[in-house]
């Protein structure tokens, strides 16, 4: 008999993990309180980055430091209470982000990274959901030159150490890609072999429709308890009473408040972050999934139309929403591209992405509990790091040697 498995999360990473469980032949059950694809995976900025070899990391040196101080930038705003409820991961988090702590996290984190394509690949095929994606890369602008010539060395490093392929762009170059940009822009960065997604919850919903096609199963339910069930796990919802060998906890910003309940302290916090949609006339439309890096913003040409997406809002998970971030980065994008047109959504879309203080997810079993797996932390790059999750967790779950090292994301290296 399948041994019977129980994912909870249907975001890009739970929904991959089921996916790729169903197809080694066990018998899953994927629940979420909403369809899959709409929490978190849903409000990102449609992009499977596979240059993205190095995590953000937190604002270092003084300067740096001061300007966040006034609480107006696009990239990052915070209040007092997020702060304070998140101080301890938060310092785990700068101290990480030094420079020597940060270059040895770099190589650990790209080794998941180098998957991401070609782990979506087959899913995206298994799903036929080609027509969303758009593989010609996308642009990462600068206002400096001396942004941009750092970027370029960083970018050439990056091919040298993990085949990342890219193209430096004068203003000149700039333009014949992308002519509907101000004088502002002087340059970019094309990542040439990371891919643009027009609908981002539309392709995790594809690929949940795949995992059911192979025999995989949703429950749409509010989880309300997690617990030991003899040599298995129980899982209670609304809906009712589930019970599996192993349980997947794949739940991203709300993991952290589970673990505490199954006895596991870890540095999670959450970056919260917003968008909102925008008309644009057919002929002025963006070609290229752009990136206003120096400030903090991403817009995306999505089926919907102009997604602008805001940095990262230190908040905690429930808070109000404040939408002074996102007009902030809607009045840099005017300024960018002035062809930007009027708000098409009812309101802003807001969002939390969950966060570990060394910037790397935590895959793998739970230190003392059989059955219990971990999958969460992905901070970024959940949307992108999904299949490669995917992968790599049910190989492990099912005793293999999983396809890169895990020690660096397991889940004992907090501590007990």
């Amino acid at each position: 008999m399948s041994r019977e498995t129980i994912v909870l999360g249907a975001g890009m990473v739970g929904v991959s993990i089921a996916w790729h469980l169903a197809r080694r032949g066990r018998s899953v059950l994927l629940v979420d309180r909403r369809p899959p694809g709409q929490e978190t995976s849903f409000g990102n900025g449609g992009l499977i980055q596979r240059e993205a070899v190095r995590p953000y990391p937190f604002p270092q040196g003084v300067g740096k430091l001061l300007s966040v101080l006034p609480n107006r930038r696009v990239d990052i705003r915070y209040n007092l209470r997020g702060m304070l409820e998140a101080a301890g991961p938060l310092f785990g988090y700068w101290r990480h982000s030094m420079p020597r702590r940060h270059a040895r996290i770099i190589p650990e984190y790209a080794s998941l990274i180098m998957l991401s394509t070609q782990e979506h690949e087959p899913m995206i095929e298994a799903a036929d959901a080609g027509a969303m994606i758009r593989k010609d890369g996308w642009l990462e602008v600068y206002r400096s030159q001396a942004g941009l010539d750092a970027r370029r060395q960083e970018a050439r490093e990056a091919a040298e150490r993990f085949g990342v392929t890219h193209d430096a762009l004068d203003r000149a170059g700039l333009n014949r890609r992308e002519p509907q940009l101000s004088d502002r822009a002087i340059g970019a960065i094309h990542w040439t072999n990371s891919w643009g997604v027009e609908d981002p919850g539309g392709l995790v919903a594809a690929y949940a429709r795949s995992f059911e096609r192979e025999g995989g199963r949703f429950v749409q339910s509010a989880i309300q308890d997690v617990s030991r069930n003899g040599r298995g796990w129980r899982v209670e919802t609304e809906g009712g009473v589930h019970e599996a060998q192993d349980v997947v906890m794949a739940l991203g910003p709300w993991a952290g408040g589970w673990m505490k309940r199954l006895g596991y302290r870890m540095p999670t916090f959450v970056k919260r972050g917003y968008h909102m949609h925008y008309a644009v006339e057919e002929a002025r439309r963006l070609q290229y999934w752009l990136a206003d890096v120096e400030v903090g913003y991403i817009l995306a040409p999505m089926r919907a139309g102009i997604r602008l997406t805001t940095g990262a809002e230190l908040k905690p998970l429930d808070a109000p929403p404040h939408y002074g971030q996102l007009a902030a980065a809607e009045r840099e994008a005017r300024r960018i591209y002035p062809s930007l047109g009027d708000r098409l959504d009812p309101e802003p879309w807001k969002g939390a992405r969950p966060c570990l203080s060394d910037m790397k997810p935590v895959i793998g079993p739970a230190p003392r509990h059989d059955g219990l797996w971990f999958a969460f932390g992905h901070g970024h790059q959940g949307f992108t790091l999904g299949p490669a999750t995917g992968r790599v967790l049910a190989e492990m779950m099912d005793g293999e040697e999983p396809a890169v090292d895990m020690s660096p994301f397991r889940a004992d290296r907090f501590g007990s």
